[in-house]
Parts: structure tokens; sequence; C-alpha cells
């Protein structure tokens, strides 16, 4: 054989490799992918998008839910049948027990979201229909990015911005910055600004990208982007500092997703007219209580809308602001003498959280009382009283909401 022949067949054998592999990270099939250790980092890594099924053959509830989210992925795969898009998969978790590990799966089904390789804050948790499911996908497709006539028309607004200005469109630039901004859609509203007015505003080929807090937020959080805008992981890293700052607040709707993370909650309850004891507290937290973002969430509540919990504590919206720390077990409430302007009186009634103080304090009273004497029964107090139940915890993802455990069969 001829060497043209063998350039010929190894120019075959790479395009079959080629559309191989391509169907194998980017499958055109009616169902889920299905995702195995061998490709689901590839898949990850090349989609947008990736939704991912965790199931399990034993579960009653993953059989319910498998036809439905294969007849999903056929309908999403027609409407976004260009690669790289997204892709709705699926981990037969006892067979792939190390990807199950590695999405800390314990119950089944379990939806995942991924953006960019990367796990969104949410679980999907919406209805499991179809119709939802591309519904969700279309959403969660929109683009990111809002384009402005000047940059005042972006300014004056309660949430968090990022605005950038860009030649146009088609740059590197924008293009991280579109990426950027579908992950932190959820945190930040991102603007952009292309054509003459902003060239007027800003030197020629140069790209400007600017952070703009609430106006509960004080000044000093304005920041601009200094790094290189053609790098992904410095702005991703720059943008997420700034939409996801140290004191945010909670609302019926994020309610969920802080309460899973686990930490305590340093309730700062305001009322909505009241937005400079906001500016207030968020410079004293930013300013001296930074290192205590481990021990517990600082937040910020309006006492309007989260009525209830200030009830338990016998608190009407006269009363604000009102200083609480939810365990999610009980409410504690700030000391009554204690000043939350004073950031030694907040650090101290987080120190008395995670000594037990304060649940102590509800039983024996405010006094000291000596390890002794707690174990002699000495002091006893006339009336055993308990801290209010905590309001949040109710509010936390149950952790068989969809199904049952599997140790419970």
């Amino acid at each position: 054989m001829n060497q043209n022949y063998w350039k010929i067949f190894a120019n075959k054998l790479f395009l079959l490799f080629f559309f191989t592999a391509y169907l194998f990270y980017n499958p055109v099939t009616s169902n889920a992918v299905k995702l195995t250790s061998q490709n689901v980092d590839m898949t990850l890594a090349s989609n947008e998008l990736v939704i991912i099924n965790f199931y399990a053959d034993w579960c009653r509830f993953s059989g319910i839910l498998t036809p439905i989210f294969d007849e999903a992925a056929a309908k999403v795969s027609e409407l976004y049948p260009e690669p790289g898009k997204v892709v709705l998969g699926k981990v037969d978790c006892d067979s792939e027990t190390s990807i199950a590990s590695r999405f800390q799966i314990t119950k089944y089904p379990t939806i995942k979201v991924l953006i960019n390789g990367q796990p969104a804050k949410r679980e999907y948790r919406g209805k499991r229909s179809v119709e939802a499911f591309v519904s969700f996908v279309q959403k969660q497709l929109e683009d990111p990015i809002q384009e402005v006539a000047n940059l005042f028309s972006a300014a004056d607004v309660k949430s968090r911005v990022v605005i950038g200005y860009f030649e146009n469109k088609e740059s590197q630039e924008y293009q991280i910055f579109r990426k950027v901004a579908t992950n932190l859609k959820d945190d930040c509203l991102f603007y952009a600004g292309i054509g003459e007015t902003f060239r007027a505003m800003h030197p020629p080929n140069e790209t400007i990208i600017e952070f703009r807090p609430d106006r509960a937020s004080p000044k000093s959080e304005h920041h601009t982007f200094t790094g290189n805008s053609a790098d992904y992981d410095s702005l991703n890293i720059w943008a997420t500092d700034n939409c996801l700052p140290l004191v945010r607040e909670i609302t019926f709707e994020n309610a969920e997703e802080i309460t899973e993370e686990g930490l305590p909650f340093l309730l700062f309850f305001y009322h909505p007219d009241d937005l400079e004891s906001i500016k207030l507290f968020k410079e004293i937290v930013g300013t001296h209580l930074v290192q205590e973002k481990q021990r517990v969430n600082f937040l910020t509540a309006d006492g309007v809308k989260f009525a209830h919990p200030l009830q338990h504590l016998g608190k009407r919206h006269t009363d604000l602001p009102v200083v609480v720390i939810d365990s999610f077990k009980h409410m504690y409430q700030f000391p009554a003498k204690s000043d939350y302007r004073n950031h030694e009186h907040l650090k101290a009634f987080i120190d008395d959280l995670y000594s037990g103080k304060l649940h102590r304090e509800y039983h024996l009273g405010p006094q000291e009382i000596s390890a002794i004497e707690i174990v002699h029964g000495n002091n006893q107090p006339a009336e055993q009283t308990m801290p209010p139940e905590s309001t949040f915890k109710k509010l936390a993802p149950s952790k068989n909401r969809y199904t049952l455990l599997k140790e419970e069969l």
C-alpha cells in the first residue's frame, strides 16, 4: 500500500474518532444522557448548562421521574440542537457511586443544576413535569445581560449591579463578561454599554467594568475591576466577591438556599423606611467582624415582611431595628443593654451562642452560674423558660422532600 493510502486511512480514522468523541460528550438522543465517570467531566466542561437527574433503580420515585425527564431531554435537544449549550443527563447512583459521593447525593431522585461546570447554589426543586423542565431550561439560558444606552439608566436600582463597557459583542472580553453574568445572574444585575455614547465617556478600545451596590450599601463598596477583563477566573472571582457580599438580604425566595448553607443567622431586622441603619450595620460588620463569617451568616431582613419571627419575640415593627440570632433550633434576642452599633457587643453575642451561654441563660437567668452549681443543682430558678423556636428552620429544604431515604426502605 502506498503512502497516500495510509494518509487517507489516517484522516478517516481521525474523523471517525472526532465524530465519536463529539457524540459521546454532546450526544443527540431522545433520552437524557447517561453520565459515567468516563464522560461526566468532559460533559460539564463542554456545556454551558447541565441538569443531572441522580436516581436509583430501587427508588419508586426515580422510576416515576425517568420517562418525564427523558421526554424533557428530547424537547430540550430539539430547542437547543447546537453543541455546548445544554445537556440533560442522568446518573445511576448505585453503579456510579463516585459521582454520587462527589455531589453528596443522599436522596433520590435529586436534580442538580450546573452552570459552566460549577454547581448552582440551588438544586432544582420545581414541578416535575416536562413543561416545567423545559421552561426552567429556557429561563436559565436567557441572556443574562441587559444592554443600556448610558450608564445612568442602570444606576438607580435597588439591586447590586455590574456594568461593563465594550467595543462590541464579538470581543473576547464581552464573551467572558457574559459567562460570568450567567454564573451570577441570581445575585447581580448585569448591564453592558456598547456604542458611541460609551465611547465618548471612555478611552477607545478600553473595557471598563464597574460594580455598584444596592442603595442600602455604603459608597465604599463601589468598585472598578482592575484585572485583565479577558481572564475569566480573575473577573469571576472579583464579581463573586462583590455580588455575594458579607451582609446579605434574606427574602422568602432565597431563605431556603441560605438556610442550606448550615450556618446560624445573625439577623438585623430593619424598617423598610430606615435604610441608614442598614448602611451602618453593614459598615460595622465589614470593618470589624469579617472573621466571624465562618461562624454566622450576617443577614438583613425587612421587619415588615418578616413580621412573624418578630411576633415570636414579642416585637413589632415599631421596635425596629431588632438584632437576633437564629440557630435553627431557637431564636435568641440581642441583649437589651447591648448596642448593635458597638461591634464588641455583636462579637460577644456570637461568642455567647457558641459557648452555650445564650441557651443557659434562658434556663438559669442572666447571672453567672458556676459549673459546680449547675452540676449540684444549686441556684435553680423558680421557673424554667425556653427561647422561642426557630422560624427559619421551617424554610430549610427537607432531607426527604421528594422521596424516601434509602435506609427508610
